[in-house]
């Protein structure tokens, strides 16, 4: 029993290039009318999450900036402890031309930086710090390893009264594992990350957020 559907956002229910797929939010849309709330689960910070939600018509809370922050109802609660990336940042700059990402003053729990630095550098050069460091695909995000995506989800999960083992979960890429494992329901799209595709319950055979619509209407009949 589906009582609950947790979705990554970039290349989850978007394209390569960040495009919302038409698709995607129809099927988001259905399942929400269905009664079953739709969680989104993203590295992405919370303003930009709230204003997704608020497009799409979501109602089952948020998990941003890869599990720093939650919104339930409507508490926050910021998780992560930006100081360590901090750290980390401050040092990887002095070796790196790394670069924040547009409107990092709005994180509070996590730096995200621009890809033109491999993540194989960044986390070479980061190992003797306490970060734990993800490749979206989109950015690379510095974050503390005390809190995770499946960690946050799972608090807000008990915070809304549903069972992990009642959520199906959608993710495309490396910072997607975490929530994915949690999940009754593990899915990762056509385009996910190899590691996503080896746990998953069901791979889609459409991309993006082809591939969402794809997996909601395989499991929500």
């Amino acid at each position: 029993m589906i009582n609950a559907i947790a979705l990554d956002i970039d290349g989850t229910i978007t394209d390569n290039k960040r495009r919302l797929c038409p698709n995607a939010i129809e099927a988001i849309q259905n399942a929400e009318r269905m009664g079953i709330p739709v969680i989104i689960v993203t590295g992405n910070i919370l303003a930009f999450s709230k204003f997704l939600s608020m497009l799409l018509g979501t109602t089952g809370g948020l998990v941003a900036e890869n599990g720093g922050v939650i919104k339930c109802d409507d508490k926050k609660f910021v998780l992560g402890d930006i100081k360590k990336s901090k750290k980390a940042y401050k040092y990887l700059e002095t070796i790196y031309p790394v670069q924040m990402v547009e409107h990092s003053f709005e994180r509070v729990s996590e730096i995200a930086l621009y890809r033109n630095v491999s993540s194989k550098l960044i986390k070479e050069a980061l190992k003797e710090y306490d970060v734990e460091i993800y490749d979206s695909g989109f950015a690379i995000h510095l974050t503390d390893p005390e809190v995770n995506k499946g960690s946050s989800l799972l608090k807000l999960l008990k915070n809304k009264g549903i069972r992990s083992e009642e959520v199906l979960a959608v993710g495309d890429s490396e910072n997607d594992l975490d929530f994915l494992k949690i999940a009754g329901v593990k899915v990762a799209v056509a385009n996910a990350h190899p590691e996503l595709k080896a746990i998953a319950d069901y791979v889609t055979e459409k991309p993006y957020g082809n591939g969402v619509k794809e997996a909601l209407e395989r499991f929500l009949q």
